[in-house]
Parts: C-alpha cells; sequence; structure tokens
C-alpha cells in the first residue's frame, strides 16, 4: 500500500478528497472512515491470528521430531561400531606374532665374558622333527586291458 502512494503527490490527494467529499457527502465520511478503520484492523488480527497458528503448529511439530534427540542416537548408532573397529585395531597392534618373539636363553650360571675376538655369535640350530610314520599301505598294480588277439577284426566278418 505504501508504494502506490509513493507516486501520488499532494495535488493528487487532496483532488481524491474533495471526489470523495463530493461524491459522499461530509455527513457519511466519519461512518466510512470508521468502517474502513474496522476493516483493517480485522485483516491484521486475522493476519496475527494466522502467524500464531504457524508458529505453534511448527514448535509442536519440533518439539514433536525432538531432533536433538534423534541427531543423537544417530551419532551414538553410528559411533558404536567405529569404537569398535578402533579397539580391534588397537588389540591387532598390541599382540605380537608367536614367530617374531625373541627365544629367551637359558640361565647361565656365570655372567657371560666380553668376546675379544671379532667372531659373530651363532644362534640356535632349529629343531628337527621326524616325520610322521605312514603305515604299510599294499601294493596296488594297474590293470591291464586285454590283448587284441582274442577281438573280432571287421574284416573277418
Amino acid at each position: 500500500m505504501v508504494l502506490f502512494l509513493n507516486d501520488i503527490g499532494t495535488s493528487e490527494v487532496v483532488l481524491i478528497l474533495v471526489f470523495i467529499l463530493i461524491f459522499f457527502g461530509s455527513k457519511s465520511i466519519p461512518g466510512l472512515a470508521r468502517t474502513l478503520g474496522r476493516t483493517i484492523r480485522q485483516v491484521k488480527d486475522a493476519s496475527n491470528d494466522l502467524q500464531s497458528e504457524i508458529r505453534k503448529s511448527s514448535n509442536e511439530l519440533k518439539a514433536g521430531l525432538n531432533l536433538k534427540e534423534l541427531i543423537d542416537d544417530t551419532a551414538r548408532d553410528i559411533q558404536r561400531p567405529l569404537d569398535q573397529y578402533a579397539a580391534d585395531i588397537e588389540d591387532v597392534i598390541k599382540r605380537t606374532p608367536i614367530n617374531s618373539m625373541p627365544k629367551q636363553r637359558a640361565v647361565e650360571a656365570t655372567p657371560p665374558v666380553a668376546s675379544t675376538t671379532d667372531t659373530p655369535e651363532i644362534s640356535e640350530a632349529p629343531k628337527v622333527t621326524k616325520a610322521p610314520k605312514v603305515p604299510n599301505v599294499p601294493k596296488v598294480e594297474p590293470i591291464k586291458p586285454p590283448s587284441p588277439k582274442n577281438e573280432p577284426t571287421k574284416d573277418s566278418k
């Protein structure tokens, strides 16, 4: 409403007021102004009521959804497997394979003497285990095909 009043000058406003005075008369103008004022007030009240209803419904919707709790639940659901994976990885890192563990030397009665020669130390030889004994299995000879002497040939028929 303010936008179209920017284009109207003072002389145009005076012309509109004179036209209203002539058309409606001086006695009906105050009643007309009251009616116009009430109508504008009712439109504003209806607009405010509509805005407040929209705000209430959006607040109820937000309370019903409870986005904060939903986000927290989702974060926990995602975090739980990641924590488990991290714990599994830490367990694997902490464990050392049996083959990589250093061999323990037998406890000696006397402390080791430093060698004066530059010979490298000889490590212990690995233990040799015998293969398990296989039970005696009888020897099987292959089956020989029958000799062609006994079979009739095509020419003899």
